[in-house]
């Protein structure tokens, strides 16, 4: 059985970690993996923009991505997202836990279930991110010397565009804290499989409307995206498979 961490923009390796390039087809498509040596045999690092970031958000092969990790014998997941802060609960370059979403993409494939076989065909939402990943997060994110807010409600956009200063009006009035655009279908398709999925977001910027030009956050962000690896890899390693949640398929 393995862990995996996922990586958004800015995440291309794990530091000081020694991994092997694993090349999987599976019936979706193709995707890359890098799988941890030595005492990190159990890792699985994916990149999903690619290790030189030339996948935008709206051509991820999700499904190869997914399923590549359950074929790994992935069990536990926990994914980085580079965000628009929507509110100031959300200060820039401070980790947001985030705890549900709302799903403003389209044209993705979503789902494995393209047919529905022995009646099970829907992943109960009630719970999306695994409250057990969340609240080790949380727990050891001092150790790391990372600033952590907890609550986030992470908005999914396609991209690659940004959104519209209207468009963020409407996903505050929403309940959106921080806005994105790879973490849907992520989340559905890791249910689907079993995997148990915690996230991370960092905001990287403020969101259109909320400044007269969006600009990025850059000081000290290597620093903070190594630290926020590292705690990563420690809360999938302070964790089981017994105590942490998957969600329900009815």
């Amino acid at each position: 059985m393995s862990v995996a961490i996922l990586g958004g923009t800015g995440i291309y390796n794990l530091p000081e970690i020694e991994v092997e390039e694993r090349l999987i087809n599976n019936r979706y498509g193709e995707a890359v993996a890098y799988v941890g040596q030595g005492n990190y045999r159990d890792v699985v690092f994916m990149t999903r923009h690619g290790i030189k970031h030339d996948t935008p958000p709206h051509k991820v092969n999700y499904r190869a991505n997914m399923r590549a990790l359950k074929d790994l014998g992935v069990t536990r997941i926990m994914a980085t997202y580079a965000v628009g802060a929507i509110t100031n609960d959300y200060p820039l370059l401070e980790l947001a836990v985030m705890r549900d979403f709302l799903d403003f993409t389209s044209g993705r494939e979503f789902s494995f279930f393209d047919a529905i076989k022995g009646g099970i065909g829907h992943v109960e939402m009630s719970k999306p991110f695994c409250p057990i990943l969340s609240a080790k997060t949380i727990e050891l994110a001092k150790k790391h010397g990372i600033n952590v807010h907890d609550g986030a409600t992470y908005v999914a956009t396609n991209g690659p565009r940004f959104e519209s200063p209207a468009e963020i009006k409407m996903y505050q009035i929403l309940g959106g804290d921080v806005v994105g655009m790879t973490a849907c279908p992520e989340i559905f398709l890791a249910a689907e499989l079993g995997m148990s999925f915690g996230a991370v977001a960092l905001p990287i910027n403020l969101a259109a409307g909320l400044e007269e030009n969006i600009t990025l956050a850059t000081d000290n962000i290597n620093e903070v995206r190594e630290n926020m690896v590292r705690l990563m890899l420690d809360v999938l390693h302070s964790t089981t498979n017994e105590e942490c949640q998957v969600p329900i398929l009815l």
